[in-house]
């Protein structure tokens, strides 16, 4: 597994900002965020609706470029890579787990586990992927596809195919936005008890002030702005 250097935090974000400009003028999505997260920590991202908290999280991933700022994820700054420097990183270090499941449908659950590890050309591509599936209680249903499993078993494939490759940071976006409470429960209880199995950086969005609980550390955003 890519290991983060321990003398520098998993993520640094500084004077982070997101302006977009549409036909009423300019729109500030982000402004000025600044925070740290140490390597193995948990930290909630929360807010209401509309607050900024995707497009930060899209951000941090590289996924998203900013108007101003920095991140450094393990004292790398992303945004002096160019899109494929960023989408290496993407590969070797993190994990993303989306509310709405991203599987791939013409794929069944070992083919979606096991894409991430072909991509890395892992000799133990299926070996690995049959385990981790195993581990997420889905080892009667590793070759059904994605619409003959419930919404619970498709987000417990998405946490396989998230976890699979031991990413040193874990990116989680509403991951309990499309269960219902009792489902949602028992994913987030999966997902705290595989990330502390792999010590690996957490940073969820959510809008639950249960499940930020389960983290370390909790930010707040309001209309872009970190306010606490």
């Amino acid at each position: 597994m890519p290991e983060l250097p321990a003398s520098s935090p998993a993520i640094e974000v500084s004077g982070l900002s997101k302006r977009v400009v549409d036909a009423s003028g300019e729109l500030a999505i982000l402004q000025h965020i600044d925070f740290t997260v140490q390597a193995a920590g948990t930290l909630a991202i929360v807010g209401a609706s509309g607050s900024g908290k995707s497009t930060l999280l899209g951000l941090l991933a590289g996924l998203d470029t900013p108007s101003a700022g920095t991140v450094r994820l393990g004292g790398t700054d992303i945004f002096a890579l160019d899109e494929d420097g960023r989408a290496r990183l993407r590969k070797q270090q993190l994990g993303f787990v989306f509310q709405s499941f991203q599987l791939l449908f013409h794929l069944n659950a070992l083919e979606n586990v096991m894409l991430p590890l072909e991509l890395r050309q892992d000799p133990d591509a299926r070996a690995k992927a049959e385990a981790m599936l195993s581990r997420v209680g889905l080892a009667s249903r590793l070759r059904h596809y994605p619409k003959y499993l419930s919404g619970g078993e498709q987000q417990r494939v998405a946490l396989a195919r998230a976890f699979v490759c031991e990413p040193p940071l874990l990116f989680a976006d509403e991951p309990t936005g499309s269960l219902d409470a009792v489902t949602g429960e028992a994913v987030i209880r999966l997902l705290f008890e595989l990330n502390r199995e792999h010590g690996s950086t957490l940073v969820l969005v959510t809008h639950d002030p249960a499940i930020a609980a389960l983290c370390e550390r909790t930010i707040t955003i309001a209309a872009g702005r970190l306010v606490s």
